[in-house]
């Protein structure tokens, strides 16, 4: 167990407010520590986290940044042609590659690749249905990955790429239950839209009239709809981030995204695969968009949104807020890394510091 995920699952001793965070971090337990990106006038909601000093993020104004020394310098890689758009999710396989998707109606749905840092750029896919609107990108490996637009015809619709996301392709919807009315993704976090393994994949929606994550076992072609116990009924409502440590344990998170909204019930967990949700006893006391388990834990897992930072020890059933900056998007990485990104230019690293 890595010595990030030791500390957390040690004293806890981490309390809200910035002071008490720091006083956490002197005595040697992890806090997040903010870097400074350079860019207050963006938001962050795309993060990649490569390992414990790398990572991407992708923004508004068409902005990607990386940073290969643990949060000490970003370098500006955005693409060119992205200048204007909404970067909302980011696909990382290493410090050198990866995937941005761009949303918005109609055109301003596209996907573009670089190979070399972010020096270049290449767009991979653009959009040409005005019906269509991405919100999320993930990958199998660094070879097959998916893309998920809200429902085009009454279905969600999804892109296949087999070549690491330089070609993709629209798979048939025959597989695809019947979408609820009103019902659509959230672009909130890059995890509407997650995987494990090989071949799993969970969807999550909000605005219908139950909040739903539909799951595919063959890499999208069949998929099934479950109802979840998270609020919804209403276009603010629904579910907003997923995640899987492994095929069959899985952790939703959401709520109501509007701040003058309580959120009840803004998460739930599932031990089959999605098969059935069931809500925490004692979930985050307000929306939540983004989740991530700790690595190498089988119980531990983040939590983040506008108005703070929630662990988990015991799988999703109960939740403690740990910090209340504002953070869109969490991912850990396998060797014990974990990052936080969000509102004006916000890029956190876990760190434990003293003791």
């Amino acid at each position: 167990m890595g010595l990030v995920v030791t500390a957390l699952l040690g004293a806890l001793a981490w309390s809200t407010g910035p002071a008490a965070a720091a006083a956490s971090a002197t005595a040697g337990q992890p806090a997040w520590h903010l870097t400074d990106t350079g860019r207050t006038d963006v938001r962050f909601r795309g993060l990649a986290a490569v390992d414990r000093s790398a990572a991407w993020l992708a923004g508004t104004k068409g902005t990607v940044l990386r940073t290969t020394d643990g949060g000490r310098h970003w370098r500006d890689v955005s693409p060119p042609a992205a200048a204007g758009l909404e970067l909302r999710d980011i696909e990382a396989f290493g410090t050198r590659s990866a995937v941005a998707l761009a949303i918005g109606e109609g055109d301003a749905s596209r996907i573009l690749r670089t190979d070399d840092g972010g020096a270049t750029w290449t767009e991979s896919f653009r959009n040409t249905d005005p019906k269509a609107f991405y919100d999320c990108v993930t990958f199998f490996d660094p070879r097959h990955g998916l893309a998920m637009s809200d429902p085009v015809d009454g279905r969600f619709r999804i892109l296949s790429t087999r070549d690491g996301g330089r070609s993709w392709s629209v798979l048939p919807s025959a597989g695809m239950p019947p979408a609820q009315p009103g019902e659509a993704g959230f672009a909130a976090s890059g995890q509407c839209l997650v995987t494990s393994g090989p071949e799993d994949v969970w969807l999550a929606t909000g605005g219908g009239a139950s909040a739903r994550v539909l799951h595919s076992g063959n890499r999208g072609l069949d998929w099934t709809a479950t109802d979840t116990p998270i609020p919804a009924g209403d276009p603010a409502r629904g579910v907003f981030g997923l995640a899987f440590r492994d095929r069959a344990h899985g952790i939703a998170v959401g709520g109501d995204y509007r701040a003058d909204r309580p959120s009840p019930s803004a998460a739930a967990v599932t031990g089959d695969a999605g098969r059935g949700w069931t809500p925490s006893a004692a979930g985050p006391p307000a929306y939540r968009s983004g989740v991530a388990w700790l690595p190498h834990s089988r119980t531990a897992a983040l939590a983040v949104g506008p108005t703070g930072t929630d662990l988990t020890t015991d799988g999703g059933r109960t939740w403690r807020t740990v910090d209340s900056g504002s953070y869109d998007t969490v991912d850990c990485t396998r060797d014990g890394g974990c990052w936080a990104a969000g509102e004006q230019g916000r890029a956190a690293r876990l760190e434990r510091r003293g003791g």
